[in-house]
């Protein structure tokens, strides 16, 4: 088997909306909509890896929740596993510190008005077949 590197990508919820943030880099990307996240360090679990890397990309703190079932290639060797999340009571808002130029909190009506990352549109899809009506 060969290797591979897990990102990990938050849905992050709050009072039944999911975070999505706007990718101002690379250029390939810029524009597009992707749930934060980044790539799981060696030694780090995915749930250590989510909590810190939206600490750094957009200043919050937050509690891991589930797994999304599923898992999405990207390029070659990552693969894209997404988790649940919830902010911390006391965190900040979400900013976009790092990599992005825009966050908006979508509602279940508004998870389609952005275009996503190609990559995150199945994740997406199963947190829309999950949402609370």
């Amino acid at each position: 088997m060969s290797e591979r590197t897990v990102v990990v990508g938050a849905a992050l919820l709050d009072t039944g909306r999911l975070l999505a943030a706007r990718r101002s880099a690379p250029p390939d990307l810029a524009g597009r909509w992707e749930l934060p996240g980044g790539k799981v360090e060696p030694g780090e679990t995915p749930e250590a890896a989510l909590v810190r890397e939206l600490r750094e990309e957009l200043g919050v703190e937050v509690e891991a929740g589930e797994r999304v079932p599923g898992e999405w290639p990207l390029k070659p060797p990552y693969v894209l596993q997404v988790w649940t999340a919830h902010l911390l009571p006391g965190s900040p808002d979400p900013k976009p510190l790092q990599d992005h130029d825009e966050l908006r909190w979508l509602t279940g009506d508004e998870l389609w008005d952005v275009p996503w990352l190609d990559q995150d549109i199945p994740a997406v899809r199963k947190l829309a077949a999950e949402w609370p009506t």
